[in-house]
């Protein structure tokens, strides 16, 4: 269940986006929406609008539960509102596209800093209590998730601004999204 209430940001931007022409039409955020603006922009503002939204409860929602922050979710919330502000107040969809490439360059450099400050790497102590492996072999797997990380950063810029450029700007943001969901969260 957990894993549904970290990814519920993500999977309503995928809804947001995806039905946006009807969130316009017939919600008040129809009201701040220019009428005259590409069905991208408004699909993208109101998709990063409700991510943004949805991130703040997440937030909340986890500190009235447990009586703390999870570190996850406050990156998160401020990369979402910080970039997605910026998307918002533009129009531009190309600072929302360097969320998920931020964040797993961020992910890839602490567990590569996890490797050689403190006792164990981050995946070491992360699964150290399900499982039981050498040093050298923890060594490894942390390197493994470093690159995984950059590489699902380059993944992520590849699809949002490289992948396709024979196609319309609204079907490249179509693909961007899908892959950011179905891709890049189905990777991890």
């Amino acid at each position: 269940m957990k894993i549904f209430y970290d990814l519920a940001p993500i999977i309503l931007f995928f809804i947001g986006y995806h039905n946006a022409s009807f969130i316009a039409e017939n919600t008040f955020v129809g009201q701040w929406i220019d009428p005259a603006q590409p069905e991208v922009i408004t699909a993208t503002v109101i998709a990063t609008g409700i991510a943004i939204v949805a991130s703040f409860i997440q937030v909340a929602g986890f500190w009235l539960k447990n009586r703390r922050f999870e570190r996850m979710h406050l990156f998160s919330l401020a990369l979402i509102s910080g970039l997605g502000g910026i998307t918002i107040a533009f129009g531009d969809p190309a600072f929302i596209q360097w969320k998920p490439t931020v964040l797993n360059w961020v992910f890839a450099g602490a567990f590569l800093i996890s490797q050689f400050v403190g006792k164990k790497s981050l995946v070491n102590r992360m699964m150290s209590g399900q499982i039981n492996l050498p040093d050298a072999v923890w060594f490894k797997l942390n390197l493994a998730w470093v690159v995984f990380f950059i590489a699902s950063g380059f993944a992520n810029l590849y699809v949002a601004f490289y992948y396709a450029p024979e196609l319309d700007e609204k079907t490249r943001m179509d693909f961007w999204v899908d892959f950011k969901l179905f891709g890049l969260m189905g990777l991890t």
